[in-house]
C-alpha cells in the first residue's frame, strides 16, 4: 500500500474527479456492495470520497446533485443518506456540544488511568493476534483510511472483544483517519458502544466479516454479547445557533479553516472580499495524515480563492487573534467573513477569537451554509426522524 497522499490527492478537482466517477455507480449497485470491504487495494462499491467532503473540498449538496442528475431519489437512497448521516452526526452534536466536551473528559482521564498499556499498544500496532482487527490496525495506520464496515467491526472487537475503553479508540481514529472529524467519529464510536441509541450495540461476529470480506477474515474468539455501556443522560437538545448576517457591501477578509475548503461556493454576493487568509493549524487538527492532506488541500484552495476573487491570498499557521488582526488590518478591513465551524476545535477558536477582534473593532461574521441550515435541526431526535423529511428538504435545495 502507497502513501495515503497516492490514494487521496488532496486537491478539488481530484475530489470533483473522483465524484464523477462514483456517480453512475451510486444508485442499486451501491446499495448491493456497500457493505463488502475487498481489501485497500480494491475500491469497490463505495465511493472513498470521505476526505474530500469532510474538508468540503467537496460539498455534501454537490455531491446530492451530482448523484441524483444520474439517477431518482429511489434508486440513489442507500448512498444519499449516507451521505446526509455525515450531515445528521454533525447537527446532532450542534444541538449537544456537551457529549464531545464528555468526550475529550473521559478519553484524557483514560490516557491516565488506563493500566493495561501493553493490551492498548497491541491494539493500536496490529499485534492482538486477531485476524482481520490487526489487519485494519495497520491499514489504518498506513492509509489514512478504512471501510466504514471495516471501522464498525473494529470498534465492536476493541470494546467488546479486547474490553479497551471506547474512548481511546475513538482517539486512535482521530489520530489516523484522513476524514476524522468531531461529530462523525465520536458519534459513530458511541453508537457501537450502546451509548448513542441507549442500549443499542453493534456486535462483530465472524460470520457478517467472513461474509462481508468475501473470505479474506474469518475471526475465531470474538465477544459473542455486547452489553451496553452507561453513562450519565445526555443534556436535552438546545436550538441549532442562530447567525448574524455580515454587514453587505463592507469589504471584509474571508477566513478559511479546513472546516470549509470550498468557500467560493457559500459567500453571499453582496460581500466584497478584499483580501483572504487561509489558516493551516496543525494545532487544530488530530493526526500527521490528516495535517499533511489538509496542508496542501489548502494550497489548492489558496489559488483558488485568488482566481475567484482576484484579491491577495495569504496562508498562515497560527489560528489565534494576534494573526488574524494583523491580516485585517493589512487588508484595511473591519469585518472577517467565515464559514461556520461545526463543533470542534476550530468552533472552539473561532469563540475564542471573535470578543478579542471586536475589541479593537473588528467583527469576525462566521456564514453558515443553507444545507445544515437545512438539514441540521432536524437532528433533534434519530436517524429516522431526518429520513423521513429527506425528499421534501431535498426539494427546498432545488434538488429532486
Amino acid at each position: 500500500m502507497g502513501p495515503s497522499h497516492l490514494c487521496f490527492p488532496p486537491t478539488r478537482d481530484a475530489g470533483l474527479a473522483r465524484l464523477a466517477d462514483f456517480a453512475p455507480r451510486a444508485g442499486r449497485a451501491y446499495a448491493a456492495g456497500r457493505n463488502i470491504d475487498d481489501g485497500p487495494e480494491n475500491e469497490g462499491a463505495i465511493s472513498r470520497l470521505s476526505p474530500y467532503v469532510r474538508y468540503r473540498l467537496i460539498t455534501e449538496r454537490e455531491i446530492v446533485a451530482a448523484v441524483l442528475s444520474r439517477h431518482d431519489l429511489p434508486a440513489a437512497g442507500q448512498f444519499v443518506r449516507e451521505v446526509l448521516w455525515r450531515t445528521y452526526w454533525k447537527g446532532w452534536l450542534e444541538m449537544r456540544p456537551a457529549v464531545w466536551s464528555r468526550f475529550l473528559e473521559e478519553r484524557d482521564q483514560q490516557r491516565q488511568e488506563f493500566s493495561d498499556v501493553r493490551a492498548l499498544a497491541d491494539a493500536e500496532g496490529g499485534a492482538t493476534g486477531i485476524e482481520g482487527f490487526d489487519d485494519w490496525a495497520r491499514e489504518l495506520v498506513a492509509t489514512g483510511y478504512l471501510h466504514n464496515h471495516a471501522r464498525m467491526w473494529f470498534a465492536s472487537i476493541w470494546i467488546f472483544t479486547l474490553r479497551l475503553p471506547w474512548t481511546l479508540g475513538a482517539d486512535f481514529f482521530l489520530r489516523h483517519l484522513l476524514d476524522a472529524d468531531a461529530a462523525s467519529n465520536t458519534l459513530s464510536w458511541r453508537w457501537v458502544a450502546g451509548l448513542q441509541t441507549v442500549g443499542k450495540t453493534y456486535l462483530a461476529t465472524t460470520d457478517n466479516i467472513a461474509r462481508c470480506t468475501n473470505g479474506r477474515f474469518a475471526p475465531k474468539g470474538l465477544a459473542e454479547v455486547a452489553v451496553a455501556l452507561t453513562e450519565a443522560p445526555v443534556p436535552p437538545a438546545r436550538e441549532v445557533p442562530s447567525l448574524a448576517r455580515p454587514v453587505t457591501g463592507e469589504p471584509s477578509m474571508l477566513l478559511v479553516s479546513h472546516e470549509d475548503l470550498h468557500p467560493e461556493s457559500l459567500l453571499f454576493p453582496e460581500v466584497p472580499i478584499a483580501a483572504a487568509l487561509v489558516v493551516v493549524d496543525g494545532g487544530l487538527l488530530w493526526g500527521e495524515g490528516a495535517r499533511a492532506f489538509v496542508a496542501s488541500a489548502a494550497a489548492d484552495t489558496a489559488t483558488r480563492l485568488a482566481a475567484h476573487f482576484a484579491c491577495p491570498v495569504e496562508i498562515a499557521t497560527r489560528f489565534d487573534a494576534a494573526a488574524l488582526l494583523a491580516a485585517a488590518r493589512a487588508a484595511g478591513v473591519r469585518q472577517i467573513v467565515t464559514p461556520s465551524a461545526p463543533v470542534g476545535p476550530v468552533a472552539e477558536a473561532l469563540a475564542a477569537i471573535a470578543p478579542i477582534l471586536r475589541q479593537d473593532g473588528i467583527e469576525l461574521v462566521p456564514m453558515r451554509r443553507s444545507w445544515d441550515d437545512r438539514f441540521w435541526p432536524e437532528a433533534k431526535k434519530g436517524f429516522f426522524a431526518l429520513n423521513q423529511c429527506i425528499p421534501a428538504l431535498l426539494r427546498d435545495e432545488g434538488l429532486s
